[in-house]
């Protein structure tokens, strides 16, 4: 596999950088415009309430991505240090093999009706079904848009909760293929539709009609190989590796505490891509998190194993509700061209992407963890905010940043010590 074109990206200027993602991207001058200054005031006083200005994030890329045989440059929006790297070099790892491999589920979300005071649930459900294809009709009606495109109702289902804290229920999903929009503004107009004519086939009382963030109708996948030649460093052979990285995954597969770290590193890459999009995050969480747990316990999203050459085999599927149209995607300039540097058109792809985002970054986390331990890199970047934190400028961030990590001692208060000395020490 041919060398990525981004070799030494991270070695450029922030100019140099931003000019190399522009060209390759076919970024115009507004869109290297929103890059540096993403977000208007008067759009930021239209996005939420109460607006008083604007908090900034650094906007990074990932670099050395191949997904389905395609070059792909990764934005992240992201304050953690090592976390860009990390996917980067991950992904570098991965390209001898072909990068990675993904799919998507169709985008189907699940919508809730809760109803409540039913005297005879199973009745209820039977009338409820028979009901179906007036029911689905009705919901394609109000959105004849998303049905042109492909789209709409796919199906209803009714599920039984007999033993609640306030007594039984009966909970109607409705599945809406929402095509390129998250879709969470649909599934709950159109579940408020149909909420009079649910009570009126059940004979109860409806309450919630909201959307479901467990959207396990509409999953993503990524995989990858990680040769033990590619794997093997200075200080360990490639099977060693393989064999830690198997014996960590293995502790986050078995043990809920340790699959909460393991996962919230996986959702590290995948939050900043979605920050980046201008997707909820918050919603691809709870249902990652959700999804980790549907089996006897929370588990781990990501699965590795050795295949007969002694290779590392990776994969990862988790829910990923995402959009390329509407809501912040589109208010948001700096959203629009992230999207434009991803160069996708269908929510899927994006989808595919970001699980193969949490798979590099749940790697090259476990990578770290189950050889040279995983401070080491971490804290060389961890110094250069410490440097920053402590007032440093230009030149002096890497050089008080380098002191630190030589010192061992990355503490605000040294870096303090090294600024405000009059001949400081910084090699």
């Amino acid at each position: 596999m041919t060398d990525s074109p981004f070799k030494g990206f991270y070695q450029l200027s922030v100019e140099e950088r931003a000019r190399r993602v522009a060209v390759f991207s076919g970024l115009t001058e507004e869109d290297q415009h929103h890059l540096v200054e993403p977000l208007d005031i008067e759009i930021a006083d239209h996005l939420i309430e109460n607006v008083i200005g604007r908090y900034a994030l650094p906007l990074g890329v990932a670099v050395n991505f191949l997904i389905n045989g395609e070059e792909k440059i990764i934005p992240m929006v992201v304050e953690e240090p090592s976390i860009v790297a990390a996917c980067s070099f991950a992904a570098k790892l991965a390209r001898p093999s072909g990068g990675f491999i993904t799919d998507a589920d169709p985008p189907i979300m699940i919508g809730q009706i809760q109803v409540l005071e039913v005297a005879d649930p199973a009745q209820a459900e039977a009338a409820i079904l028979a009901a179906r294809s007036e029911l689905l009709e009705e919901a394609n009606h109000l959105h004849q848009t998303i049905v042109q495109l492909g789209g709409g109702a796919r199906d209803l289902e009714v599920r039984h909760l007999p033993d609640t804290p306030v007594g039984p229920m009966l909970i109607v999903h409705l599945l809406l293929d929402t095509r390129d929009a998250m879709g969470a503004n649909a599934i709950n107009t159109t579940c408020e539709a149909l909420a009079p004519r649910i009570e009126a086939l059940t004979g109860g009382r409806v309450n919630l009609r909201i959307l479901s963030n467990l959207a396990d109708r509409r999953l993503a996948r990524a995989r990858a190989i990680w040769t033990r030649e590619d794997l093997t460093t200075e200080k360990h052979n490639g099977a060693e590796v393989v064999q830690g990285i198997l014996e960590a995954w293995a502790f986050a597969a078995a043990d809920p505490y340790r699959a909460a770290t393991h996962n919230k590193g996986i959702l590290n890459g995948i939050d900043a891509v979605a920050v980046a999009t201008g997707n909820d995050w918050r919603g691809i969480e709870a249902g990652a998190h959700a999804y980790a747990a549907r089996g006897t316990h929370y588990t781990s999203l990501t699965h590795f194993q050795r295949d007969d050459a002694g290779n590392l085999v990776g994969s990862i599927e988790l829910p990923l509700a995402v959009g390329v149209v509407g809501g912040t995607t589109r208010a948001h300039p700096g959203a629009q061209v992230a999207l434009r540097i991803l160069n996708v058109q269908q929510a899927s792809e994006l989808a595919q992407i970001m699980a193969a985002v949490g798979l590099a970054q749940n790697f090259a986390a476990i990578r770290a963890l189950a050889t040279d331990g995983i401070q080491r890199g971490h804290m060389a970047l961890h110094a250069r905010q410490v440097a920053v934190a402590a007032g440093a400028t230009g030149e002096k961030v890497e050089r008080i940043a380098r002191q630190l990590v030589q010192e061992g001692q990355v503490r605000l208060e040294r870096a303090k010590e090294l600024l405000k000395s009059p001949s400081p020490k910084i090699n």
